[in-house]
């Protein structure tokens, strides 16, 4: 797992070793988002420091010691010129079967409005639709982030309900979108490469060839 790759023109994913979550967690630290707004159901960069640094390095050796074939998550860091930028995830249950998975994502705030944050979820669709053979992605932003809402249409994801959350202690509407295996091969258009897949498909629950 630890030897797969995703790269774009811009962009490297690959799952953290602990140097890396440090730097993600530095990262997180210096913030993510205006303090007033939260863009995430769970509000965790609420959390003072170092609780939240601690908690994000806690959260990345998580996945990687609760994975199971039929319920995982890759949670892999995205790296620009060097330096991790962010984090990237795509998540599965039953994935052999329903061959469905969801995303979700950040970026420290100092690359935010470069176009980093469609090039991420690009290169995570890539290799769920390509590399894993899925039939679908879903994912879901809060109606008031647009950032997140922008890069879900552009890719060419659909709207797929909504529902209401306690956020904050108020209550916040959240959007689902859906994009199908069709859709994206008729609207993706960067340049993906992916290295180590074959490897490691066992652990998605899949058989390779």
């Amino acid at each position: 797992m630890y030897d797969l790759r995703i790269r774009t023109p811009r962009l490297e994913l690959r799952l953290p070793d602990l140097e890396m979550l440090n730097e993600l967690a530095e990262l997180a630290g210096r913030g993510i988002h205006d303090p007033d707004h939260m863009p995430f159901g769970d509000s965790w960069t609420d959390k003072p420091s170092p609780e939240l640094e601690r908690s994000v390095v806690q959260f990345g050796l998580l996945q990687v010691a609760t994975w199971a074939r039929d319920r995982w998550t890759y949670n892999p860091v995205a790296i620009h010129e060097g330096r991790v930028i962010g984090t990237q995830s795509i998540k599965g249950t039953e994935f052999s079967v329903a061959r469905s998975f969801s995303t979700g994502s950040w970026l420290g705030r100092e690359y935010q409005g470069r176009g980093f944050g469609r090039e991420m979820r690009a290169a995570i669709l890539h290799l769920g639709f390509a590399g894993l053979g899925a039939e679908e992605a879903q994912t879901s932003a809060f109606s008031d982030n647009p950032a997140s809402l922008g890069v879900s249409r552009g890719l060419g994801y659909e709207p797929n309900g909504s529902w209401l959350v306690s956020r904050r202690g108020a209550r916040a509407q959240h959007l689902a979108y859906r994009l199908t295996r069709d859709r994206w091969l008729a609207t993706h258009t960067l340049e993906v490469r992916l290295q180590g897949v074959e490897n490691c498909l066992d652990l998605f629950g899949l058989e390779a060839g």
